[in-house]
């Protein structure tokens, strides 16, 4: 594709490269430049991209994206926002692939990745469709699951998969979209035909300055769609449906106004049972997955099929048969009378509602075992020191990531909010360590919830990725425990 192609609608300040040059790839990383690459200069939280000009030109690369002209005669466009630029230069050289699929967005602090694939069995069942999605689990072409390192890849990569996708027959994407993508402008040049809020609560406060800041940048999404779900039971709904031009159709569980409700929620072990109400029409329908926040999930999910024209009824026969989503209240095998469960919450609204969710099915004693990831917002530590020690029976602190943090540090914050609760506490801070000792102290009826790391099977400490699976961790000190 010729240099020109690949700028086209995207504002040069200054342009020192030939426009008929062919350019066989883009990419943002100089260490992943061929022979005839377009390499854009982005500002990085640690590096600067500009600093690693000579070596991309060195590897082979055709011209420079940058936001300062290099002063060595190299081939360059200067724009004024390389991060906006890459997203729009790579939405050319991949052929516009979002246009060829419906694009669902969703954004939200929590809900999420559950809500992506509800959604995208919710269009396998109701429509036979081939789906992609992007997403904090992993990113999926049908039913191929990809490895992922972000919820939203940078811009370059999601167009790259966007065309993989659209070239494997995917007529439909669906992908969570992070708070961070929206800023960094990782979705530029994408227009959405459905987007999804799920609810707002403290997090990432390490990277927006406070939580308006946080809400205003989950509000982009519904900027660049044709419909927006809306849960109206969130405090922040409002905020996300101010000054945009696109329609809107509100769910509620919570008896707020909106057109999507759920009504006579029944709650047990094995999941929710409810009713939908869509413009005068009832339907039953089910989710076997525990919790008063999958009624929000599904009826997120109900509210895109319902934005994309599908039956009421067609979606919830969908819902009914939808399976639970890897590190979201997901059972694991014991040797006992004992339930272990893992979960992805690590924020304090999460692990709050599941803790709550658990607490009517618990017979006998509820654990919970966490951490808090280092480099990441520490007011919220000892907030959920809080939470744990305020809905479980018994809390035991250890690792979550602590990447460059001393990990006894961290559980020192979490542990400050613990104390005067009068709930037993224990800090173990080799994580492996303290799931043993919750096995080996568990009692009948009882509940131990392995909360944070979820899907995640690493441990990131410093800057290198360890393997810890917890799924392993536990199969393997039960075979131990039997083998002695």
């Amino acid at each position: 594709m010729k240099l020109s192609e690949v700028l086209k609608n995207i504002p040069v300040l200054e342009q020192r490269a030939d426009s008929d040059t062919a350019i066989t790839d883009i990419c943002y990383d100089s260490r992943a430049v061929k022979q005839g690459s377009l390499f854009v200069a982005i500002r990085g939280f640690s590096s600067d991209g500009h600093a690693f000009i000579p070596k991309a030109m060195a590897a082979g690369a055709a011209a420079v994206l940058c936001e300062a002209a290099p002063q060595d005669g190299t081939p360059y466009i200067l724009v004024d926002d390389c991060r906006r630029a890459l997203a729009l230069a790579s939405v050319n050289f991949f052929g516009h692939p979002a246009e060829e699929m419906t694009v669902i967005g969703i954004t939200g602090t929590s809900g999420k990745t559950t809500s992506s694939y509800l959604i995208k069995h919710l269009l396998e069942e109701a429509l036979g469709a081939k789906v992609g999605l992007v997403g904090t689990n992993g990113n999926m072409i049908g039913q191929e699951l990809l490895h992922t390192e972000h919820t939203t890849p940078e811009s370059c990569d999601l167009q790259r998969l966007f065309r993989r996708m659209a070239d494997a027959g995917c007529t439909h994407a669906v992908m969570e979209v992070s708070s961070h993508s929206l800023v960094l402008s990782r979705v530029a040049g994408i227009r959405f035909d459905v987007a999804l809020y799920t609810n707002l609560s403290q997090d990432h406060l390490d990277f927006h300055k406070d939580m308006d800041d946080y809400a205003n940048a989950k509000r982009k999404l519904f900027s660049l769609c044709a419909v927006g779900c809306i849960n109206a039971d969130d405090s922040r709904a409002e905020t996300m449906m101010a000054d945009r031009a696109c329609e809107f159709l509100r769910f509620s569980a919570d008896g707020a106004a909106a057109e999507l409700t759920a009504e006579n929620i029944s709650l047990h072990a094995g999941g929710v049972d409810f009713t939908v109400q869509y413009r005068g029409e009832c339907v039953n329908t089910s989710l076997a997955i525990p919790g008063r926040f999958s009624v929000h999930n599904a009826l997120g999910a109900i509210a895109v099929g319902l934005a994309l024209g599908l039956p009421l009824a067609a979606c919830a026969d969908a819902i009914r048969t939808a399976k639970g989503v890897k590190g979201r209240m997901e059972l694991v095998p014991t040797d006992g009378d004992y339930r272990i469960l893992i979960d992805y919450s690590h924020k304090p609204d999460a692990l709050e509602n599941v803790l709550k969710t658990l607490r009517p099915v618990t017979k006998g004693r509820l654990t919970v075992l966490f951490g808090c990831g280092g480099d990441r917002d520490r007011l919220k530590r000892p907030i959920m020191g809080a939470i744990a020690a305020d809905h479980a029976d018994l809390v035991i602190v250890t690792s979550d990531n602590p990447r460059t943090e001393e990990p006894e540090a961290i559980i020192d914050e979490i542990m400050a909010g613990t104390e005067g609760r009068g709930t037993p506490c224990v800090r173990i801070c080799d994580r492996v360590e303290a799931i043993h000792w919750a096995i080996d102290n568990a009692g009948v009826g009882d509940v131990i919830l392995l909360a944070g790391k979820g899907h995640e099977d690493y441990q990131v400490v410093g800057h290198e990725k360890h393997h810890m699976d917890e799924r392993e961790i536990v199969a393997e000190y039960l075979k131990k425990r039997k083998e002695i």
